[in-house]
């Protein structure tokens, strides 16, 4: 190997969570940083483009190409479950909803033994995170370096769908739903800024990068961590552009890389279920069982309406001489639909609302439901139908079941099993089928009457409850809210892999800093509370230090 080289820091991964950590401690001038990206920049049209992101979703340069292992309860279906593999991670390539989750989320947190993570305590790393453009208030943030907003423009079939939800619930417009209550519907907040996608690296890393004291390595692969006799974290060992070499730290290995190669980094380098890891043939640093277990991701299902032809449909106005005039309208920083995300409108609401029930005292909302004025060929990745058609889609908030990751082999190139185990729990699968009835209620309202043709998918033919399920198994996605597989939580539970300063148990020099550390998901899009994750991690490793 090539002479090692010695920081205070190894920042492994650029992502939501990585990006944030190294620019804040570049900020309190905490000591050199080396930070470690195993793909490339994010200089890319598609990457400032909001609608880009669906050029690069099969891309082996740009995304980590991961399949869920086939199960009956996704009608023996791989899922294929990309996460970004790029400057920035996924905030350069995803779906751009801003979504903290609800202030129960992180209480639960809390109460698993994990003080210091209630709403009460993230609420303010939330608000240090983004410069909020809509109205002020005690809930959001107007100095940070994420600038989010609502969409530039609003859309007659959009409205349709809002004044729907709130026809059939009675549940609040407009409302703000990263700010007390989630209920209602409304318009989706965004990580889009003047057309153009905000993104960690270009708003936290890359302003850091002119500054002494931090390397960025990209195409650089970490195959293990290293540590020494006494269990601490001392350096990682990194492939880049096919040269392997030594990086050394004096302080701290910040482990940043995803849910999936996070856990999968950690099993690598001996840290993990023992037994397991010795089946493979390495050699066990600190067994440790909940490594890679505990996954989560949320199951979404999408139904299709066609509507009547004279409807202006998304579809419609991305074909031809109208999608040519919107690429020169965006390109003169007009608006533009290339500035829409995929989700445009919103509806969070609880199983009782839905099913009508009188008097009820539960407000938490179950389902998150995802409208947009526009609709996808089958088998396509985002490609549009050549007629006038609408999706609304779907996700059950907090699902029952759980699954794992877990590495093949000790070598870097070969794929872990990802296995979120979608639908396993009986109760994950009765609420999937009260989602597609309630999505059918909505598409369905006096609202829309006179605008929807016939449903497309599942169909008029989809009917009994088994048929429904059946749909759902065959045609549900992910999320891409991939959490859990590093938990955060107290030395006494055996799941646990982190503690709530997210140390990681029983070693020393060595954090997981992102969403793998999350206990479960939560009731929202992950990117806006592993952003938090980030600067409220970056806060603990400067306390310790000063």
């Amino acid at each position: 190997m090539s002479d090692p080289t010695t920081y205070n820091y190894i920042i492994i991964g650029s992502g939501a969570a990585g990006s944030v950590v190294a620019a804040r401690l570049m900020e309190a001038r905490a000591g050199s940083i080396c930070v470690i990206e195993a793909g490339k920049d994010n200089n890319k049209w598609v990457v400032n483009v909001p609608a880009g992101f669906v050029r690069v979703l099969h891309n082996p340069e740009i995304m980590w190409q991961f399949k869920s292992e086939p199960t009956e309860f996704t009608a023996e279906r791989s899922v294929y479950i990309p996460q970004g593999k790029i400057l920035g991670g996924s905030t350069s390539i995803n779906g751009l909803v801003y979504n903290r989750g609800q202030r129960e989320d992180f209480d639960g947190w809390e109460s698993q033994g994990n003080s210091g993570w209630g709403y009460r305590d993230v609420l303010g790393y939330f608000k240090k995170s983004e410069t909020f453009d809509a109205d002020t208030s005690e809930y959001r943030g107007d100095r940070g370096p994420l600038r989010i907003g609502y969409p530039d423009d609003k859309h007659p079939i959009c409205d349709t769908f809002i004044d729907s939800v709130a026809g059939i619930t009675g549940v609040k417009k407009h409302n703000d739903y990263n700010a007390g209550s989630q209920m209602g519907t409304g318009y989706y907040q965004r990580f889009i800024h003047n057309g153009k996608r905000e993104n960690v690296a270009s708003r936290y890393l890359k302003p850091t990068l002119n500054l002494s004291g931090i390397k960025l390595m990209t195409n650089a692969m970490v195959s293990r961590i290293r540590f020494n006799d006494d269990k601490r974290a001392v350096g990682v060992d990194v492939i880049q552009n096919g040269v392997k070499r030594e990086i050394n730290a004096s302080s701290e290995v910040l482990v940043c890389a995803g849910t999936v190669n996070s856990a999968a980094l950690l099993q690598r380098s001996g840290v993990g279920d023992g037994s397991y890891l010795q089946s493979l043939g390495i050699d066990v640093t600190h067994d440790l069982p909940g490594v890679g277990e505990n996954f989560q991701d949320h199951f979404f299902a999408r139904l299709a309406f066609r509507l009547q032809d004279d409807a202006k449909s998304l579809n419609m106005q991305a074909r031809g001489w109208r999608l040519a005039r919107e690429i020169s309208r965006w390109a003169l920083g007009k608006h533009s639909i290339l500035a829409w995300s995929p989700s445009i409108a919103y509806a969070f609401l609880n199983a009782e609302t839905m099913q009508g029930r009188e008097n009820h005292t539960n407000e938490r909302p179950d389902f998150q439901y995802v409208f947009s004025h526009g609709s996808y060929r089958p088998g396509r990745i985002y490609e549009l139908d050549s007629f006038p058609a609408v999706t609304c889609g779907f996700t059950q908030l907090r699902p029952y079941s759980s699954g794992h990751v877990r590495i093949t082999s000790s070598d870097i190139n070969s794929k872990p099993v990802v296995q979120p185990n979608y639908l396993q729990d009986p109760q994950d699968q009765a609420l999937a089928v009260l989602g597609v009835k309630f999505a059918r209620q909505i598409m369905s309202s006096p609202q829309f009457s006179a605008m929807v043709k016939y449903e497309m998918v599942p169909g008029e033919n989809a009917k009994s409850d088994d048929e429904l399920l059946d749909f759902v198994r065959q045609t549900g996605n992910t999320g891409y809210h991939l959490v859990g597989t590093c938990k955060m939580g107290p030395k006494h539970d055996p799941m646990a892999v982190v503690d709530a300063n997210l140390h990681v148990h029983g070693l020393k020099g060595i954090r997981v800093i992102d969403a793998s550390v999350m206990p479960s998901v939560t009731s929202s899009n992950t990117c806006a509370a592993a952003i938090m994750i980030g600067e409220k991690g970056a806060d603990m490793i400067l306390f310790n230090k000063h």
